[in-house]
């Protein structure tokens, strides 16, 4: 069976963020490990950690994704942003590893006023200090981004020269967002645009690398390079387009996370319900 989830919150607890999974019929999950909009991270006690371990197996939930925060920028020529964005995402795989986690998940950032190529070769420089301060079990992934001014990872090419830069064991793959491709200008509503996706990662980074597609309706038009996610089916990209693109042969075996807007956990239900008619679920 395919794996199925979607983001859901670690208030009161970061075990209930399975159980919140579990009530949704998810036997996947992605989370953020901690507040993503602080640079201080609260610790863990020995009690959540277990706790967290222990239901996932119970509720057979796997693989976990960690979002990592927002305030990472690895790519910035603020040399303290930078330098604080290196200490946090080695902060990322720590707690990874501590509530034993499948990957962590990063935008590698922006930088305006700058080429890209200037831009990744900081993010990669970055990441390769990263590389430095440890070895984790989690693996780190690289998430596509939707073209916004300074965005450095808004292709597959993008993507494979910031892997191909880096020391191979931190970096484990892929996660591709369907929102945003969108917005950079991938009309992944028609065949022959998915096929040259699927082209580019057999040719820059390799099927095997892509672990996690997060499936998200766009709210805005083709190649505006705006990043809203919007309900499934609702949005520009429509049912037929994501149906497409997640059965297409490269992506039908890869598990899928929800971001779609949540007002009440009956958007999450709302959601789910719809993508399972697209799979084989049903």
């Amino acid at each position: 069976m395919r794996r199925l989830g979607v983001h859901t919150s670690i208030a009161g607890g970061l075990h209930l963020s399975l159980e919140r999974a579990y009530e949704l019929g998810c036997n996947t999950i992605q989370i953020f490990s901690h507040n993503p909009r602080g640079w201080a991270i609260k610790e863990l006690s020995e009690e959540d950690v277990s706790l967290f371990k222990k239901l996932r197996l119970i509720r057979d939930i796997t693989p976990v994704y960690i979002h990592s925060s927002y305030l990472i920028n690895i790519a910035s020529s603020n040399k303290v942003l930078n330098k604080k964005s290196i200490s946090l995402l080695i902060k990322e795989m720590d707690r990874a590893d501590l509530i034993g986690a499948d990957f962590v998940i990063l935008h590698p950032g922006s930088a305006s006023n700058e080429s890209g190529k200037i831009a990744r070769k900081r993010a990669i420089d970055a990441l390769n200090e990263v590389a430095k301060k440890g070895k984790w079990n989690a693996g780190l992934l690289i998430e596509n981004t939707s073209g916004e001014r300074g965005d450095i990872s808004t292709s597959i090419k993008d993507i494979a020269e910031i892997i191909q830069g880096v020391n191979e064991y931190l970096i484990s793959g892929i996660c591709i967002d369907t929102c945003h491709l969108f917005a950079a200008g991938y009309d992944i509503r028609r065949t022959k645009v998915i096929n040259n996706i699927s082209n580019d990662i057999e040719k820059y980074i390799g099927f095997k690398y892509v672990k996690l597609i997060h499936l998200n309706d766009s709210k805005t038009d083709l190649g505006k390079h705006i990043d809203r996610h919007e309900h499934i089916g609702i949005g520009k990209i429509g049912i037929a387009g994501l149906r497409k693109f997640i059965n297409y042969k490269t992506f039908r075996s890869v598990p899928l996370i929800l971001e779609t807007p949540k007002k009440t956990e009956s958007n999450d239900l709302m959601n789910i319900q719809k993508v399972k008619k697209m799979t084989n679920y049903i």
